[in-house]
């Protein structure tokens, strides 16, 4: 029993005993639930489930890392939590489509770079088998900093996925006793709250000096320090190791040649930042390093911004191992045949449709395999057999000729897997491929679907940038539009996207309702796709309906004053800020000499104005007047006195214009005396 005074708080310690679970890991993720009930005098006043799993963890100085007693490798991505066409707002679904799309490449680890995911990723993490570092973005040990990480580890400490705990990133004072000291207090509250877990700190640097935040944790971490491994070991030798952060390498999927003066990177792993190293050089450090248990690769998929090594015109990084609609570039396959041990892996790049110039030149040609061997052949003619090197895997120089480029790997003298890419006809056909095959009619699940191209055979076209259009109808709507280009500046909001060398991504997100939803893509000179995606009936979601309170409009710019009428449409230019004035509502404008002026405003509309339209509210309206929004005269007053006046407008788009054009007689006094509100048709009823 727990009593707890009024506006008090109270701790209730229980236990339970567990005979003979079944351990959580990456590849049986097994989850257990925990019911919690609360009652007074023998009613359940509240109650809640707790998920929960059983594993044991281990970082070894001189082994590395080990789960449930196996010796094994970290295979881990950092990322950041946006996605192409949706930003920040990712819907839960497509966090479980992205971690698949880590655990088919290998990956089974993740850190989350760098501040509290969503609750809702983590549980994803918890019941697809994916290990986090759970990572606290603020380094700082005031009350209210030490409250946010007391948080973080409150929230996640029973989630089976976190391994790791890592207390900052790359902070400047990594290398000084105040950081010292400062991860020693942080590394004390979170051994308070979870004592079952190490603790690390992603640095990259300050590690050899006399006082650095490595010695006042569990796990030392390393960002691109892989000069470093091998002194930093011998020196500190009882002190676990891990890459925190790796790689920096850039690509661009189906990009085969680099050209910095046009942004562009290649697909061979031959590029990387100053301070990072390409994938294969990343790995190999880590991977004949017993004493290093794993590694974080920067990053799983690119993101938004941070287009390091250009800047604009370019609008998102090249780091990714994926593009930013999850898309795979050859880093993906590389992974795989490093990472995956159950199944046999064999991908060819690039692509074989080469202009005819190209005809006789030589295209470099890399095969990435989990076999011993690797045999090459053009059009049926066997160019090479190669073994496979693990790390640097294996690349020819093949003299284009169109055809059928064909790789066939062996195992043990066996053949164990085939590829191929072909030179294609041209595209003659749209097609649409849905992630699933239906939606929750919930109003929140969301699916990608891949959008292409094909010749007359069925055949995907690698090189098509045909642009395309989208309709859908049924309980869904398009959420969001990618194709993977960090040079692209195509809206990812709307119907059009143009495929990116082959390949676009849209985003459909159910509506509440059930029944069937139809997508179709068109592009001018072939056959359009069409797909049918049902949406189930569910049970729905407990919510509050939304409200839309008035928009005030309280910043106007008023007109020079005008003898004659005005055109009330005319174009403001952006920088005009000396014809037109600032004015505050409640100021009323002399008409000295002239009969006109024009007050303007701008608003960005509710969702519920767009679809519904509203109304607009002058209060105390002095004068005549005409009001225009987005060029369009949507009400009159024709009369001097002062009253309020109401004007409704149809539905809009994104950021609306809105003239109000005044007449008065010389000398007097126009304008707003009152508030000036905007209001959906569902508040004005």
């Amino acid at each position: 029993k727990l009593s707890v005074g009024a506006l008090g708080e109270g701790i209730a310690s229980l236990s339970m005993t567990v005979s003979d679970p079944q351990l959580w890991s990456p590849d049986s993720p097994a989850l257990y639930k925990v019911k919690t009930v609360v009652k007074q005098n023998g009613a359940v006043t509240d109650e809640a489930e707790t998920r929960c799993g059983f594993r044991t963890i281990r970082f070894d100085n001189n082994t590395g890392f080990w789960l449930n007693g196996e010796n094994i490798k970290i295979k881990g991505v950092c990322n950041h939590q946006d996605h192409a066409g949706v930003g920040v707002a990712v819907p839960d679904a497509l966090w479980e489509f992205r971690l698949r799309k880590l655990k088919e490449m290998g990956v089974n680890a993740y850190r989350v770079a760098h501040n509290p995911a969503a609750k809702e990723f983590m549980a994803a993490c918890d019941s697809m088998g994916i290990m986090v570092l759970d990572e606290n973005r603020l380094f700082n040990t005031s009350p209210e900093y030490v409250r946010q990480l007391e948080w973080l580890v409150r929230r996640d400490r029973n989630c089976p996925s976190v391994i790791l705990w890592s207390v900052f990133n790359e902070e400047p004072m990594q290398g000084t006793e105040n950081g010292y000291e400062m991860v020693r207090r942080m590394y004390d509250v979170v051994k308070k709250m979870d004592p079952t877990r190490p603790i690390t700190a992603a640095m990259n640097g300050g590690f050899f000096s006399e006082y650095n935040v490595s010695q006042a944790v569990d796990v030392g971490g390393f960002n691109y320090q892989i000069e470093s491994y091998d002194r930093f070991h011998e020196e500190n030798p009882n002190l676990p190791l891990t890459s925190s952060e790796d790689g920096s390498a850039f690509m661009i999927r189906g990009e085969y040649v680099t050209d910095r003066s046009k942004n562009l990177m290649d697909s061979y792993d031959t590029q990387c930042a100053d301070w990072g190293a390409t994938h294969r050089r990343a790995w190999k450090a880590v991977a004949e390093r017993p004493w290093m248990a794993g590694c974080f690769y920067w990053t799983g998929f690119d993101y938004h911004g941070e287009p390091t090594p250009f800047r604009w015109p370019s609008v998102s990084s090249f780091f990714g191992i994926m593009d930013l609609c999850g898309f795979p570039k050859m880093a993906y396959y590389l992974h795989q045949a490093q990472w995956v041990k159950d199944k046999p892996v064999l991908e060819l790049v690039p692509h074989w449709n080469w202009p005819a110039d190209s005809i006789g030149k030589p295209i470099k040609v890399m095969a990435l395999s989990n076999a011993d061997k690797v045999k090459l052949l053009l059009n049926g003619k066997e160019i090479s057999e190669q073994t496979v090197d693990p790390y640097e895997m294996n690349t020819w120089s093949v003299p284009y000729k169109p055809g059928k480029l064909e790789a066939i790997g062996y195992k043990n003298g066996k053949i164990v897997s085939r590829t191929k890419v072909e030179t294609t006809k041209e595209p003659v056909q749209v097609r649409l491929t849905p992630d699933r095959n239906s939606l929750a009619g919930d109003g929140r699940d969301a699916m990608p679907i891949t959008v292409e191209v094909v010749d007359s055979k069925g055949r995907h076209v690698p090189t098509a940038n045909n642009m395309m259009e989208f309709t859908v109808t049924g309980p869904a709507e398009i959420i969001g539009l990618g194709n993977g280009n960090p040079n692209c500046h195509e809206p990812e909001k709307g119907n059009k996207r143009s495929l990116f060398y082959g390949l676009a991504q849209v985003i459909i997100q159910s509506k509440e309702g059930s029944g069937p939803i139809t997508l179709t893509a068109s592009t001018p000179g072939l056959k359009p796709a069409t797909i049918t995606i049902n949406a189930d009936q569910v049970a729905p979601v407990p919510s509050v309906a939304p409200e839309f309170p008035p928009m005030l409009l309280n910043r106007w710019a008023a007109s020079p004053l005008s003898t004659d009428k005005p055109d009330a449409t005319r174009q403001i230019a952006d920088n005009d800020m000396n014809s037109w004035q600032p004015i505050s509502g409640g100021d009323l404008i002399k008409l000295e000499n002239a009969n006109f002026v024009i007050l303007h405003a701008t608003f960005n509309p509710y969702q519920a104005h767009r679809e519904e339209g509203g109304s607009i509210l002058f209060k105390q309206l002095t004068g005549k007047a005409e009001i225009w929004l987005n060029g369009q005269l949507i009400g009159s007053k024709t009369t001097d006195k002062e009253e309020d006046f109401t004007v409704e407008f149809p539905p809009v788009k994104e950021r609306c214009d809105l003239r109000v054009l005044l007449n008065g007689t010389t000398g007097e006094a126009v304008g707003l005396k009152g508030n000036v509100t905007v209001r959906t048709k569902r508040a004005t009823k």
